[in-house]
């Protein structure tokens, strides 16, 4: 079976009913816009070898990788969008912006746990691969008093190298350090944002000034740290942008004023709202899954798909988190960004383009399809403390900063109907918990059955174990296999249920960026694809808000289920309404 893998290179070419050789490829002829496009093999017919999403040193020599660097899609407020910089297809530290300008990464809230842990490991892992340009500096700035030393030193501790490229290790090391320094002032002090100011200015040497802010703040703090930053520290002659962590708000309603106060000091295009999940390789891989693998298009309806599963499990409960998780919960912190922008992914039409703009606006038709979760669909639950042999967790609420009488759900699964031509009738179950016997983050889509199978005429056979099944997971370990049914050598006609599998370590053993690592580099380089724009958050809202608030204010006592277990009963009862098998999802 010969698969014809080429999409069409650009959206004039869109029509034209000519396949592209797999080993015939024109780097030079394709679109500088083009952002994700996987590279294709032949051999005998058959596109046999793998793609590499990302360029690397490691994996597949034969890979072609086909990231445009560089580009930069700047909108107005109303998100309208230019054209991409003239020099979209040239490497950002090679661009002639990195060259002639300086580029300055300000982490507000640098003492906490979040940029110690995470985005200053992950501005080194950048610089380590000479992702960053020349002039480059990052500031630390928080409440806390500290010295630059201080700083480095804290940081140090975190930083590590790449474990397939470690030469010079210490020596990029101690290069990086070397362009770390620290500020303490007040959040919403515009004096200290003004100190903050003259100091980067020193560093930046009369060039033109890029400054990129990560907000590594409490939600309460984000409209004081965008307001001293915008008047008092921005850039004069280049460009300014946010990074806001989320949440973004409880709610509809304080969504909506976060947006509007984040707009009196900031236009859409300067706010990079970042979910640090949506730069997980699972995000890239789903795109291309879909988009260049034409076996895949005719069966992605519900024609063929019976039902699909979106799955993020946790083996670990809200250790060190229960101040914060017990005002949002497992809906507020996981499904109605992480798994619902995962959903959009799935559902959504081809895009006209890669572009950021033409991906995200079919994100936002789905997000608008998607009818509001009922409580009728929902199963929420809570850990409870777990004791045996020679171990002893804590429950939840057993936590000094949980309520012992806390109805805050640790685990939900809803079902989400989509009313659209292409998904009416298919049920989208989305499971999120902590504390449960597996880490698990994956997408799984049941096929319908085989209509008159020829094989299920025997007493006794079970329907649902011929059912094929695609499994798409990030986590614990990156592959995408698919489940078909086989027959088993010998004499007797006895099938059997196998994978056909592609294990991403195996394929490609070089070591996968980090999350932030992609985010941060995207936001330096003005593509925002992984980033949520406005309009897509309040139609993510939308579709969450009215069960959060009925939950709240009936008092839905949550189903209590041990640590480390399956999650609650009641999880199996709602799949069994819709057709959904559970039995093997892992929660």
């Amino acid at each position: 079976m010969a698969l014809s893998l080429s999409p069409p290179l650009s959206s004039s070419s869109s029509s034209s009913s000519s396949s592209t050789s797999c080993s015939s490829v024109n780097h030079q002829t394709l679109p500088r816009k083009l952002h994700w496009i996987p590279a294709i093999f032949s051999r005998s017919g058959f596109c046999s070898r793998g793609l590499q999403i990302r360029a690397s040193n490691a994996g597949n020599r034969r890979a072609i990788s086909l990231h445009a660097e560089g580009t930069s899609l700047r909108s107005s407020v109303d998100d309208k969008v230019t054209a991409p910089d003239k020099e979209s297809s040239v490497p950002y530290t090679r661009s002639k912006e990195a060259r002639d300008s300086s580029l300055t990464i300000i982490v507000v809230g640098a003492s906490g746990d979040l940029a110690r842990n995470k985005i200053f490991p992950a501005l080194f892992a950048l610089f380590y691969d000479d992702q960053l340009p020349q002039n480059f500096t990052a500031f630390g700035y928080a409440r806390s008093p500290m010295t630059d030393e201080e700083l480095r030193t804290t940081i140090s501790k975190t930083l590590t190298c790449r474990v397939d490229k470690s030469e010079n290790c210490n020596e990029k090391m101690s290069q990086f350090l070397k362009r770390c320094f620290y500020q303490s002032g007040q959040y919403s002090s515009e004096e200290h944002f003004s100190e903050l100011d003259d100091r980067i200015r020193e560093k930046e040497g009369g060039k033109t000034s890029n400054r990129l802010y990560y907000l590594a703040v409490p939600p309460t703090q984000f409209v004081d740290v965008v307001r001293c930053a915008s008047r008092r520290s921005s850039s004069e002659n280049g460009w300014t942008r946010m990074i806001v962590e989320k949440p973004f708000g409880r709610d509809s309603e304080s969504s909506s004023k976060l947006t509007l106060d984040l707009k009196q000091h900031l236009t859409e295009d300067q706010i990079f709202r970042i979910d640090h999940h949506l730069g997980e390789e699972l995000f890239e891989s789903l795109l291309v899954l879909r988009f260049s693998n034409l076996v895949f298009e005719p069966l992605w309806s519900r024609n063929y798909i019976r039902n699909v599963q979106l799955i993020f499990s946790q083996d670990f409960g809200t250790e060190g988190r229960g101040r914060y998780f017990d005002n949002y919960g497992i809906i507020r912190d996981v499904m109605q960004n992480h798994l619902l922008q995962l959903l959009a992914l799935f559902a959504m039409e081809p895009p006209v383009t890669l572009d950021a703009e033409d991906i995200r606006n079919e994100k936002v038709k789905v997000l608008r399809s998607i009818k509001p979760v009922s409580l009728d669909d929902v199963v929420t639950g809570q850990y409870k403390g777990y004791t045996g042999g020679n171990m002893s967790v804590p429950g939840y609420t057993d936590d000094p900063a949980v309520s012992k009488h806390s109805l805050t759900p640790t685990f939900a699964a809803a079902i989400l109907s989509i009313n659209n031509p292409r998904w009416d009738g298919v049920p989208f179950m989305m499971v999120a918990g902590k504390a449960l016997h597996s880490s698990r983050a994956e997408i799984r889509v049941q096929f319908r059955h085989v209509p008159g199978n020829l094989y299920n005429r025997k007493p006794g056979a079970n329907l649902d174990d011929a059912t094929n099944e695609l499994v798409i997971r990030v986590q614990p370990d990156e592959t995408v296999y698919l489940k078909i049914n086989n027959k088993v050598p010998g004499l007797g006609m006895r099938l059997d249920c196998s994978d056909l599998n592609l294990l991403s370590k195996s394929r490609y053993p070089g070591e996968v960026p980090d999350a932030y690592e992609r985010l941060l580099l995207d936001a330096m380089r003005g593509e925002r694809r992984l980033f949520i724009r406005s309009d897509e958050l309040d139609a993510a809202w939308s579709v969450f808000t009215p069960l959060l608030n009925e939950l709240e204010e009936k008092k839905i006592a949550p189903e209590l289920y041990p640590y480390g277990s399956e999650g609650p009963v009641g999880v199996h009862y709602l799949g069994a309404k819709y057709n959904i098998r559970c039995e093997d999802s892992g929660y």
